[in-house]
């Protein structure tokens, strides 16, 4: 599990405050990195010094990938200082300007009144939090994704339904039905596989999968035409037998956040720890949307809400119960510290703050920022297939991430590993990306890409496309440092279980180890052999263990390559 975090001081907020109250006095003191950037006063700045703002504000945009958070009335030190009513006018004035000069966008978050050194009499000054977006040029839209968690029955795909088609639910689950793959899914109404559904949003906040559509919702093409932000929300499996799908879908497709849905009425059941203990895992930050709010009274609801937060603050979470708009912000920005997670209580029937869960997703900032971003596109190509079509008069098509270096359209890559363990050259003919056609792919952002007639080998999910400058090389044996997170008894050489390393999952035997056996809560260097066929792993990633309800993570601490071990 994570160790443990720094905790944020969140000060106690009132019931449905009004949206220009403030629960802080005093923020954190400016950071010189970061997307956040605070300004007393932009009141009639000259030629020069504007032209500096722009320059500090396309810094800011830069390090936030295309996002920036703007404190008006603030000093350097985070001292909520205020301004008049013309001075704030004129220093909005400003911003907006410096936006234009960059062709970004504005949103205003939230304005609150400050009391700071305030004469009696004097008129209230006011201090006030901006969102700047600009879409980085060499990106159609700022991309995010986030996997949906939770037991069955609660309420997941619904709640995507009722956030992506814009309608609410009518109780009995028909805003889920256009989101299931299979007949099987529609008649018994849980979710079996993995779908993919798009929330776009504009410059201004406004979620665009409906609000400008006369005749319905608007394609995926559309929506990514005219997004400025696109979340993609990745619908795993609730019920324990496809408990393999789930894992899949949160180590292979490497989602940015994830949403834990809770039913009011059922509480905290089901495999609802289990999906919690996964994202801790994995470091994936999570926050969770209590649903069905309207089927239970008030006790039922607190009563479940109080079962989350012992369970977050076991978890080293901080709980944080959202109840206004200006909690939704304050959660948003500082969710990516991996301390907090927010709770939000919501009802797809009645669409109860549901407009509270969808600011906060509009204002959920990049997990990665601009540094690390740059470094994985310095890296060598490497592109992890999760799934594989065959399309007529295109040929094999595969779908996954980029997790490393850029693809284009005709570039040339290695494809494998093989039964064999060998690597075959390949082109990529053209690239989606949501249904759209693209030329370029970068660090983690999901596509699918055509690779032509392809029937030399087998092609399956776990394989890779890999720039031929890494010289990959596939392996049967790797070692791995693991620790028991659940067995009932121990663990010793000539174990087997199913491991899931990224995009791969394929069963495995301990054939050594460097103590005889390890029990719940144990830690152990293990040598692995997989037991059908040779696949490309990294030193470093991450690993969860599964077998029956024994569970284990660790990560990959060395690879043999596959033409060196005795099979």
């Amino acid at each position: 599990m994570a160790n443990a975090l720094n905790m944020m001081d969140f000060s106690p907020s009132r019931e449905n405050p009004p949206a220009s109250a403030c629960s802080m006095s005093k923020l954190p003191p400016e950071a010189e990195e970061g997307n956040i950037e605070y300004k007393l006063k932009l009141v009639n700045p000259s030629a020069s010094r504007f032209e500096h703002l722009v320059t500090q504000m396309k810094w800011r945009l830069r390090e936030g990938q295309g996002e920036a958070i703007y404190e008006i009335g603030v000093e350097d030190n985070g001292l909520l200082v205020g301004l008049t009513q013309e001075e704030m006018e004129a220093s909005l004035t400003t911003v907006h300007r410096m936006a234009d000069k960059l062709d970004a966008t504005i949103t205003v978050l939230r304005q609150r009144e400050v009391d700071y050194d305030i004469e009696e009499g004097e008129p209230p000054r006011k201090a006030c939090e901006l969102l700047v977006r600009r879409v980085p040029d060499d990106q159609q839209f700022i991309d995010l994704r986030v996997a949906v968690l939770g037991n069955v029955d609660v309420g997941k795909s619904t709640l995507l339904g009722v956030l992506t088609q814009g309608e609410l639910d009518n109780g009995r689950g028909r805003a889920r039905l256009n989101l299931f793959r299979h007949l099987h899914e529609i008649q018994s109404g849980r979710t079996s596989s993995i779908s993919h559904e798009i929330l776009g949003f504009n410059g201004r906040g406004e979620v665009i999968n409906y609000s400008d559509s006369q005749q319905g919702c608007l394609t995926a093409e559309e929506i990514c035409e005219s997004a400025s932000k696109l979340l993609t929300l990745i619908d795993l499996a609730g019920h324990h037998k496809y408990l393999k799908t789930t894992i899949s879908g949160l180590t292979g497709y490497s989602p940015d956040f994830a949403m834990l849905v809770v039913s009011a009425n059922t509480g905290v059941a089901g495999t609802t720890r289990e999906h919690l203990g996964l994202a801790l895992a994995l470091q994936v930050p999570i926050f969770v949307v209590v649903s069905k709010i309207d089927l239970c009274p008030e006790m039922i609801t607190a009563r479940t809400v109080n079962q989350l937060q012992r369970l977050l603050t076991g978890c080293r979470k901080v709980p944080f119960e959202i109840k206004s708009d200006d909690d939704a912000v304050t959660a948003a920005r500082s969710f990516n510290d991996n301390s907090v997670c927010p709770i939000f209580l919501a009802s797809n029937v009645t669409g109860q703050n549901l407009d509270r869960l969808k600011k906060f997703l509009h204002v959920l900032p990049p997990s990665h920022n601009s540094e690390v971003q740059e470094k994985l596109t310095q890296e060598l190509t490497e592109y992890q297939i999760d799934e594989v079509y065959s399309v007529p008069d295109v040929g094999k098509v595969v779908s996954g991430t980029l997790f490393g270096g850029i693809v284009r359209e005709q570039d040339e890559l290695l494809l494998g590993p093989d039964e064999a363990g060998h690597f075959h050259p390949v082109q990529i003919h053209s690239i989606h990306r949501n249904r759209s056609p693209c030329r370029v792919v970068r660090p983690g952002q999901a596509a699918t890409l055509a690779v032509g007639e392809w029937d030399k080998i087998m092609l399956r999910k776990g394989m890779v496309l890999v720039s031929e400058k890494l010289y990959p090389t596939s392996c049967i044996e790797f070692e791995a440092d693991i620790s028991v997170l659940f067995h009932t008894t121990k663990v010793c050489k000539g174990f087997q279980a199913t491991l899931h390393i990224g995009n791969v999952c394929q069963t495995a035997i301990i054939v050594d180890m460097n103590k005889p056996c390890m029990k719940t809560n144990e830690h152990a260097q293990v040598r692995f052999r997989f037991i059908k066929h040779p696949e490309y792993l990294r030193e470093g990633s991450r690993l969860l263990l599964r077998e029956g309800s024994t569970k284990g993570i660790g990560h990959v601490t060395r690879v043999h390559t596959y033409c060196n071990v005795d099979r």
